[in-house]
């Protein structure tokens, strides 16, 4: 098996934010036009956007601040417990991240969520060095975003990942 060649950030997974996309290497979210996501930061009121912008500008610490208020006023809302995890996941905690993730998988298996945890449940994966659960992860993610007839970037995305996945684990074989 090879893996594909991005000609460009351009063929990048979408990161689900202005001007954030996926690294088909790393399969960690990079900013690729800070102009367009700091744009798109001034017209959102949604803390999670600045808290992700936090972690992807490498302000860890500060990030947690955001988080930490925010999760107070909505300790439910579920964009933030995502944010908590890649918190974790971000800050070398992989073992927390994980945690955090299956316990939020569980709460929501059988949903339209569930493909978002697992892909993020297979990054978190992935970045901590375990190929063989996440692309069992992105497996799940890929088909759950299938049967649900997803965006065409959120399936390219799970596709993306499965791939690198996959191809670490042939490598390593």
């Amino acid at each position: 098996m090879t893996t594909e060649t991005f000609s460009s950030i351009s063929d990048w997974p979408t990161g689900g934010f202005p001007g954030v996309r996926i690294n088909p290497d790393t399969l960690l979210p990079a900013i690729v036009n800070e102009e367009a996501m700091h744009s798109a930061l001034a017209e959102s009121a949604d803390p999670a956007d600045r808290i992700m912008a936090l972690m992807l500008e490498g302000h860890p610490g500060e990030a947690a601040e955001l988080l930490a208020e925010a999760r107070y006023n909505a300790p439910e809302c579920f964009n933030l417990r995502i944010i908590e995890a890649e918190l974790h996941r971000a800050t070398g905690r992989f073992d927390r991240a994980v945690e955090l993730f299956r316990q939020l998988l569980a709460e929501v298996h059988g949903t339209v969520r569930e493909p978002i945890v697992q892909q993020y449940l297979g990054r978190a994966y992935f970045v901590a060095g375990n190929p063989v659960a996440a692309a069992e992860s992105f497996n799940k993610a890929l088909n759950l975003r299938v049967a649900q007839a997803a965006d065409a970037s959120l399936i390219y995305s799970s596709a993306v990942a499965l791939q690198r996945a996959r191809y670490v684990l042939e490598f390593a074989s």
